[in-house]
């Protein structure tokens, strides 16, 4: 087993290049770990208290969980994945079950952060991008996909996503062992990566 974690900034472009690495690799042998999946429980929670929650915090994760599902699949053991609403603001009661495979892509803002985590990873990659791009993608994606105002968006990007990325996310680019700048459009280094994968899969497994 390979696992490849990728990380980078809210609006960085790195859900664009895992979802371009993936398209035209094998499903079965390639499963894709989205960190968003493992933010912290809080059924116990009111909604009021669950909106006044850092989501770009490190203490937002349920570290443990996530850390012993990978575990879980290196040792060749399966899954149930959880799933997590935006518009609740708390984890769902369905969950995704995830064999392992020969690849695992974890993928997320602080996928690099925990260093339990990181030292079960094989490839350690940051994506980047510029500041001004980031925020243009995430009110684009928030305005649509998580019903916020523009002025909502920019509000939480000056008050939360800026000082927490510089904070916490931007620090972990020092652990990657690759470095993608502009994110999805970097169509260069994506068909790299996704050439790197196909080397590390038996060569049966592949299509084309």
């Amino acid at each position: 087993m390979y696992i490849i974690g990728i990380a980078g900034g809210t609006g960085s472009g790195k859900t664009t290049v895992v979802k371009k690495i993936l398209e035209t690799l094998p499903t079965d042998r390639v499963a894709l770990i989205p960190q968003d999946s493992y933010y912290n429980d809080t059924t116990h929670l009111t909604m009021e208290e669950r909106q006044r929650i850092n989501f770009d915090h490190p203490d937002a994760f349920d570290w443990t969980l996530l850390t012993r599902q990978i575990q879980q699949l290196r040792a060749g053991q399966s899954i149930e994945q959880p799933t997590y609403s935006y518009l609740i603001s708390n984890r769902l009661p369905e969950t995704v079950h995830v064999e392992p495979c020969e690849v695992i892509i974890i993928e997320g803002i602080m996928a690099l952060w925990k260093k339990s985590l990181r030292d079960l990873m094989d490839l350690k990659i940051f994506v980047d991008a510029d500041p001004d791009e980031r925020l243009i993608r995430v009110i684009q994606r928030d305005t649509v996909e998580r019903g916020r105002t523009t002025q909502m968006v920019i509000d939480r990007y000056l008050d939360v996503l800026k000082p927490m990325h510089e904070e916490f996310i931007e620090p972990t680019k020092h652990y990657a062992d690759l470095i993608i700048p502009q994110g999805g459009n970097n169509l260069r280094a994506i068909d790299i990566m996704r050439t790197y994968i196909i080397h590390r899969l038996r060569p049966a497994s592949v299509r084309g």
